[in-house]
């Protein structure tokens, strides 16, 4: 095998693998251990959230300083720091996971830039979509594996169990980012980096664009409000799930992420990548994402059948939606900055995810997991009516 599928980037795909693992772990752990030590749905919203909202803050200095000091070198100092938030959790009861949190997202943020940089550069250009792409597959395979593995460390009963597991990850990770390498000689030159640095200098400057560019604009409220959902859901189905009489959260997760991998790969050539707007296309998705909350919300009286469907639904959903804005807002948005504004998009979405969590949190505490699950199916479908606006319009980047 060669290029984006040869020993080198399965190393490197193999690696996000072992990274995101922990996550999958924590996104049950960690909801499970706060409601056990008393905690509020707002507390642990907030808990869970801080670690995407910490990634947005710190993606756009994580891309500057991948830039400049080349993805190895920023990976395996990541790998370190990631090894110690990792062990806090062992060692520090729900008072310190806040901080684990936050340390997980700002690592995070580093090691995504390190391994997308790393792989954009080191691939020749015809190879790169299709490198990122399985950097993305293997981000989402833990979760089709982890939920269950961490159910089963909370019914064993002791903690000691789930910190063999974090350290065992931590060290794993560790041991094995610092044996990856990357072709140097096909690396962009120093100079390219430092062009790119200015570039990203103009970000703050751009943030305008959010609310300027139609499209970008558009592109980000559809992609916050479906990253609400699939933030909510990541949150608190752990805690959901023990309130029905039927339905496991582990399985609900194993099943919306493989629903992501398969749809990934099944349904690629069905993603639109003509630059144009199709409006009931992207209308069908968001509805999906509403008919799974919704399905998500009615399993409390209805059962595992509606539960399991929600997640297969919100996993096709989550599938299809991301990639479809970024291909369109590659076509739209203007040359002189298309990436500063992609990754103003990325950080929207990373946004979406943790505010699923904040927000989502108080509002499970003033009514039930039922009824919050509700309110993001109405979120959902409110803003099926942006896809449709301007149908038969298709948009070249224009402004409000």
């Amino acid at each position: 095998m060669s290029g984006a599928m040869s020993w080198p980037f399965l190393r490197l795909y193999l690696l996000a693998l072992l990274y995101f693992s922990a996550n999958s772990i924590l996104n049950v752990i960690i909801p499970l251990r706060g409601e056990s030590a008393g905690a509020s749905s707002t507390t642990i919203g907030l808990i869970m959230g801080a670690y995407m909202l910490a990634s947005m803050c710190f993606r756009p200095w994580a891309g500057a300083i991948v830039e400049k000091y080349g993805p190895i070198k920023v990976l395996r100092f990541i790998l370190i720091i990631n090894g110690c938030a990792l062990i806090l959790y062992t060692v520090s009861g729900l008072e310190g996971y806040f901080a684990a949190r936050m340390l997980q997202g700002v690592c995070t943020a580093f090691f995504s830039m390190a391994l997308q940089i790393g792989i954009i550069d080191a691939l020749p250009e015809k190879e790169r979509s299709q490198g990122i792409s399985f950097y993305s597959l293997f981000t989402y395979i833990p979760g089709m594996i982890g939920p269950l593995l961490a159910l089963g460390i909370w019914q064993s009963g002791t903690m000691d169990v789930f910190s063999i597991t974090m350290v065992a990850i931590a060290v794993f990770t560790g041991l094995f980012g610092y044996t990856v390498k990357l072709d140097q000689s096909t690396n962009v030159a120093a100079a390219v980096y430092e062009d790119r640095i200015e570039h990203r200098k103009s970000a703050l400057g751009s943030l305008s664009q959010l609310v300027k560019n139609r499209d970008l604009f558009r592109c980000s409220v559809l992609m916050v409000a479906a990253s609400i959902v699939f933030g909510a859901i990541t949150a608190f189905m752990p805690l959901y799930a023990a309130q029905l009489k039927s339905g496991n959260a582990g399985v609900y997760l194993m099943l919306q992420a493989g629903a992501v991998v398969f749809a990934r790969y099944a349904l690629s050539k069905r993603i639109p990548s003509d630059g144009k707007w199709h409006a009931l296309f992207i209308m069908g998705t968001m509805c999906l994402i509403a008919t799974a909350a919704l399905c998500v919300s009615a399993s409390l009286w209805w059962g595992a059948f509606p539960f399991y469907a929600g997640a297969l639904l919100m996993g096709l959903g989550q599938a299809l939606l991301y990639p479809t804005l970024t291909t369109y807002l590659s076509f739209v948005l203007p040359q002189t900055n298309r990436n500063v504004l992609i990754g103003l998009f990325i950080a929207m979405t990373d946004l979406g995810v943790s505010l699923g969590g904040i927000i989502m949190g108080p509002v499970a505490d003033v009514s039930s997991y039922s009824f919050m699950y509700m309110v993001c199916a109405v979120l959902a479908a409110a803003t099926v009516v942006i896809a449709f606006r301007n149908y038969h319009t298709n948009f070249e980047g224009g402004t409000l």
